[in-house]
């Protein structure tokens, strides 16, 4: 009898060590990342300890919105970030990276494209990202800019976020696609990158935010000043993202 009430009061003890824990604020399991699918490959090279989610940021900022128990949220554009700021859902979002467009095309290259222009003149299957999707709608700046909506009549597919827009090229299952540059590099191996003019390229600038609800604001606030730090933007930049803009 003696050593099963030892065994209790030990059970006891160690939940109520887990509670106080858990009370006295960040949570054991790591802090819960939403972050846009492009930055799948980085974050998790910078801090394997976190929990993450990963998808389109019109997707992550729906769930926020909806009540998502999410620390953090990192998006592809200012515009998912600065709604929920406006509506009170996250504290004030910050720059912390940059990226650019790419066009890719299956190594084989079956379509034959070499320019991006190649696509008006081309029998072309196109796969994009929906408008709704940051990448989505920095591709139709792009065909805006060069003249060339009419190739959207091309598109056969229109993807929830950017990492399905690269997988469909990559397995050759459409002839090209818009991505960025850094997604482009993550799958070097099976793509080719056709070069978009700087002149065309939109303003792609990524924010990141503490949630407001979040029981981890002090942790998840020293987590953004990591990856503003000189450590966290040479992860940033050895996966190809550019230098933190020098304006915001």
């Amino acid at each position: 009898m003696r050593r099963l009430a030892s065994l209790l009061i030990a059970a006891t003890l160690a939940v109520a060590l887990v509670l106080t824990g858990a009370a006295a604020g960040r949570s054991t399991a790591g802090l819960n990342i939403y972050a846009a699918a492009s930055l799948t490959e980085v974050f998790k090279a910078y801090d394997s300890s976190e929990q993450y989610n990963f998808a389109g940021s019109n997707v992550l900022e729906t769930q926020i919105r909806q009540g998502a128990p999410a620390d953090i949220f990192a998006s592809a554009a200012p515009l998912n970030t600065q709604r929920l700021f406006a509506a009170g859902l996250v504290d004030k979002p910050v720059t912390f990276t940059a990226n650019r467009l790419a066009l890719i095309v299956p190594k084989s290259n079956p379509a034959g494209i070499k320019s991006i222009y190649d696509l008006k003149t081309k029998d072309v299957k196109l796969v994009i990202a929906n408008s709704a999707v940051p990448v989505g709608s920095y591709t139709r700046t792009v065909l805006k800019k060069m003249s060339l909506t009419s190739v959207l009549n091309k598109v056969v597919s229109q993807e929830s976020d950017v990492k399905a827009v690269t997988g469909k090229v990559a397995l050759g299952q459409a002839d090209a696609g818009f991505v960025y540059v850094t997604d482009a590099r993550a799958v070097s191996d099976q793509v080719t990158v056709v070069r978009i003019p700087a002149w065309a390229q939109p303003r792609v600038r990524y924010e990141i935010a503490v949630v407001s609800k979040s029981a981890n604001k002090a942790a998840a606030q020293e987590w953004i000043k990591g990856i503003l730090s000189a450590k966290g933007q040479a992860a940033l930049k050895n996966a190809g993202f550019l230098p933190l803009p020098k304006t915001t």
